[in-house]
């Protein structure tokens, strides 16, 4: 009886951990609103991980001095680390960066990123796809394409789709 009680708990305990996990995904996915962005690609299909792309976001660069090809968004240089929220303004029919800061934003979309690693990531910088689909995937990111970016009101945002113009 001990050990069917202790194998219940293990399994609802990695339940739990596994929608922590993906709870920020989800919670865009299902209640965040659609902002397009124009995009490129970073990285060409990986061979070891399927149909992956990495997705590059000229507009919202923070770094200047990044060159296009180069990995992430950039720094803010300010000696810390941790939560980054970027600011989003319409410009052209695509959304951009307007402001980057440690603080929440009070209102607007913005995005939730986070600097611990070595770069800045948002949760938006891969896209994943049918292995059939990568071919063309690859030729429309080549030719200039909008990533379709679903983000709730607490900046957790998820890559719906990718797409011309």
């Amino acid at each position: 009886m001990r050990r069917t009680v202790v194998t219940a708990g293990v399994a609802a305990t990695q339940l739990v951990l596994v929608g922590v996990a993906v709870a920020p995904q989800l919670s865009a996915r299902t209640t965040g609103d659609t902002y397009l962005m124009r995009v490129a690609p970073l990285d060409p299909i990986d061979p070891f991980r399927g149909a992956y792309v990495s997705l590059d976001y000229p507009d919202l660069r923070h770094d200047s001095s990044l060159s296009p090809g180069d990995p992430g968004l950039g720094s803010l240089d300010d000696g810390e680390e941790g939560d980054v929220y970027v600011t989003l303004v319409e410009r052209g029919g695509v959304w951009v960066a307007g402001d980057w800061t440690r603080d929440r934003p009070a209102e607007g979309p913005y995005l939730a990123c986070d600097d611990r690693s070595w770069q800045i990531r948002c949760g938006i910088e891969s896209w994943f796809l049918p292995q059939d689909e990568a071919a063309a995937a690859e030729d429309l990111l080549r030719d200039g394409a909008v990533a379709e970016v679903r983000i709730d009101g607490r900046g957790n945002a998820a890559v719906v789709d990718v797409r011309a113009p």
